[in-house]
């Protein structure tokens, strides 16, 4: 139990699954392996990279730092530093503004969350994904939908590769048995492309509306979401800077400033 928790049998069990489905691709006779063949080495070279990325990426996003809050003076400091915001937003107190988390009990930024796997509270919190057992966050959620760009790639490409490879036979019994190890794979780059592909379309539309899993959910109980009309969003700029922000902007955003500056506009 402890070594699950830690994480060490999930990324383990993503990496044997990963190269044991890449390695029944090269070895039987699918595209990749006729490509070998005849001496064409592009296309196994660009899929094996392909792979190889998906495989670095995986690991970026989950052991990398989501935004964890790490004190109450780290908490004020970043506020404060945030030039650009202090000259465009005005400052002033909010009732909607920071809280104590009721678990670690450190000030808790607007839009972070406490995690209870990861027992620290995630600025910008999304939600925390056992596939790699960590938090997806403020820092980390540009690279989580970078990363299903390219396990998207490889697996798409991985069920084609496998459909490549299915042959034929007189009976259904030697069937099963030419094609065991390309159905097992046929089934894994099956089933991922359309989790992959769901999770894809689903965070790219919450990136665009600038809104997380959390808030999308749960909108009902966020003290300051539920004080807002049903289709309002008060960090919403727009589908282009929404996007712009997420994935260009590498900086912590204090967010209450953000919600001020609307709610002073909506007056």
């Amino acid at each position: 139990m402890r070594l699950f928790r830690s994480g060490c049998l999930v990324r383990t069990t993503h990496i044997i699954l990963t190269w044991l489905t890449a390695l029944v691709l090269f070895l039987h006779n699918t595209d990749l392996r006729k490509c070998e063949e005849r001496g064409e080495l592009l296309q196994p070279v660009l899929f094996g990279s392909v792979v190889l990325l998906s495989v670095m990426m995986y690991f970026t996003v989950s052991l990398m730092d989501p935004g964890f809050v790490l004190s109450d003076s780290n908490a004020e400091s970043t506020i404060e530093d945030d030039e650009e915001l202090e000259k465009m937003m005005p400052h002033r107190e909010s009732s909607q503004g920071q809280r104590r988390c009721g678990y670690c009990f450190i000030m808790q930024p607007m839009r972070a969350r406490h995690c209870k796997e990861c027992k620290r509270c995630v600025r910008r919190y999304d939600h925390h994904c056992p596939w790699i057992e960590n938090c997806v966050g403020e820092r980390n959620h540009r690279w989580f939908l970078l990363y299903l760009c390219v396990q998207l790639l490889a697996v798409s490409w991985g069920l084609q590769t496998a459909w490549s490879g299915i042959t034929f036979a007189p009976t259904w019994q030697q069937w099963f048995i030419q094609n065991g190890f390309l159905l097992g794979a046929l089934a894994v780059t099956g089933i991922f492309s359309v989790v992959v592909l769901l999770l894809l379309c689903i965070h790219l539309y919450l990136a665009a509306i600038n809104t997380t899993t959390w808030e999308f959910m749960s909108r009902h109980r966020i003290s300051y979401l539920k004080t807002c009309d049903s289709e309002e969003n008060p960090f919403d700029r727009g589908v282009i800077c929404n996007l712009w922000d997420f994935f260009c902007v590498c900086r912590t955003v204090a967010w209450e400033r953000v919600y001020s500056k609307r709610s002073d506009d909506a007056v």
